[in-house]
């Protein structure tokens, strides 16, 4: 059992010259201080997280995670698991929304299998990896051995290598596994100490007698897990295939100085799994939208996290974030490219 370097080095720090620097060109662009908004703190985080005085996310690389849950025996999903399978053909034939978002956006775009029950055949830009056909029932046993979680986790960090061997200049990750809601409200109700009722959403498209359900068998898994936040034993035993991918990869990216942009429910949790084990891996992080799921705002919160969006979108996949990556693109344009009070000849407020 061998843990990618990332799970155990703390990541580099993004460099304070260059936050500097970005703060003080801020402070004298064409512009009232502040009147950016968001747009003025992306710039600048971006510019430390590169170390340039020029930021910008033109190369970006998507990796979608897909990975099936035992805990769909508990029927807590309102599509059957073979949708998994099939929506991986999806990626590879451009129909899906991270797909379509994709191309138009210019994005690379790597799809990785971790392991679904329907096998899937040999795609061109699928990396079939097949760890195990899905997880256990997290309801009734550990969701993953440690071997299985190690391999996911060096699954997501290759994936982190490879962005960073192809210039990436900002990581998104996206996830496909029906039945992943349950898994990750459960992991994020570990971390928590947090209330299954609280956490659990609709998911797939559940009622509220299903999100009822849903609730108690997480509730199930938490007796069965007990009080244990040590996270890659959390991450294990209540954790998927693709979740655990997404946490090796948002690592994996921290530690090769890739900025993330995190999307909504599901990768956030992994986030704040890789958090929890790397604290300064949070200096890495973008948050793109707020999830229509109930529970992201408890996880955005522990995560101190303000995103840019609030859509209502519920989706995952990573479209979330590849909507809002015209928005940090357009940060760096506006730092890079608005003139000085000086180089403008405009007069700007006296002292």
């Amino acid at each position: 059992m061998t843990l990618p370097a990332s799970w155990t080095h703390t990541p580099p720090c993004p460099s304070e010259h260059y936050r500097q620097r970005a703060l003080e060109r801020q402070a004298v662009l064409t512009k009232p201080p502040g009147s950016l908004g968001r747009l003025e703190e992306v710039a600048v985080s971006l510019a430390a997280q590169q170390g340039t005085d020029q930021p910008a996310v033109d190369q970006v690389h998507i990796g979608v995670f897909a990975g099936d849950h035992g805990v769909c025996a508990e029927g807590i999903s309102a599509f059957p698991q073979q949708v998994t399978a099939q929506m991986i053909t999806n990626f590879t034939h451009g129909g899906a929304a991270i797909s379509v978002m994709a191309s138009h956006l210019d994005a690379t775009l790597e799809v990785v299998n971790l392991g679904t029950v329907t096998p899937v055949p040999d795609l061109h830009g699928v990396n079939n990896l097949q760890i195990a056909p899905g997880t256990a029932n997290l309801a009734v046993e550990p969701a993953m051995t440690k071997h299985q979680v190690c391999e996911a986790l060096r699954a997501g960090d290759n994936v982190a290598d490879q962005a960073a061997s192809a210039g990436a200049q900002l990581f998104i990750g996206g996830d496909m596994g029906i039945g992943n809601t349950t898994s990750a409200a459960a992991l994020a109700c570990a971390l928590l100490a947090a209330s299954p009722a609280e956490l659990a959403g609709p998911g797939t498209g559940l009622d509220a007698h299903g999100v009822s359900h849903k609730a108690d068998v997480i509730g199930r898994a938490l007796v069965r897990h007990g009080d244990n936040r040590e996270p890659l034993t959390v991450l294990a035993s209540l954790g998927g295939l693709e979740i655990a991918a997404l946490t090796g990869a948002i690592l994996g990216c921290a530690a090769r100085g890739i900025p993330v942009l995190v999307d909504g429910f599901i990768v956030s949790v992994a986030a704040l799994v890789a958090v929890r084990q790397q604290p300064a891996v949070r200096e890495w992080l973008h948050f793109s939208h707020r999830s229509g799921e109930p529970g992201h705002r408890r996880v955005l919160d522990a995560l101190e996290a303000h995103p840019l969006l609030d859509l209502g979108m519920r989706l995952g996949e990573g479209s979330g974030a590849a909507i809002a990556l015209p928005l940090l693109r357009s940060a760096c344009a506006l730092h890079n490219g608005m003139a000085s009070f000086a180089d403008a000849g405009v007069s700007n407020k006296e002292a």
